[in-house]
């Protein structure tokens, strides 16, 4: 698993991209019989996912004082993830970050911070447009 799947999951997306099974539905007839009928449910819509309030919800409950909103390294750790240069730097390939971001681990960790919250407001978490 990719550690970007691994923060949608942490964050409760929905990491899976299967249809819902048909399930067989009965149909009630004149003589108080009913028949099988085969039909699909209707696909389940995107939901939003509270990515700030899960976020705020694991920094209470945690006992480091993690700022997340500006930290990458805060970010993954609230996530429990690993948060180790190697992980990041893994993170950044994976996200495509700029290679002259690469070099210098305080301008890739702005920039994977900012293109982490972006991705997850891209799948359907409501990220506010000030913490992108």
């Amino acid at each position: 698993m990719s550690i970007f799947s691994s923060i949608l999951a942490k964050l409760g997306f929905r990491t899976d991209a299967k249809p819902a099974p048909s399930t067989p539905a009965t149909t009630p007839t004149s003589g108080g019989a009913t028949t099988s009928t085969q039909g699909s449910a209707p696909p389940a819509a995107i939901s939003e996912v509270d990515v700030v309030g899960n976020l705020e919800k694991m920094a209470s409950a945690s006992s480091e004082k993690l700022n997340w909103k500006v930290s990458i390294v805060d970010l993954l750790k609230l996530l429990g993830l690993d948060s180790s240069l190697a992980a990041r730097k893994e993170l950044a390939t994976e996200l495509h970050c700029p290679a002259d971001k690469m070099g210098d681990s305080a301008q890739m960790n702005m920039w994977l911070h900012k293109t982490v919250l972006q991705k997850l407001a891209q799948n359907g978490g409501n990220i506010p447009a000030e913490l992108r």
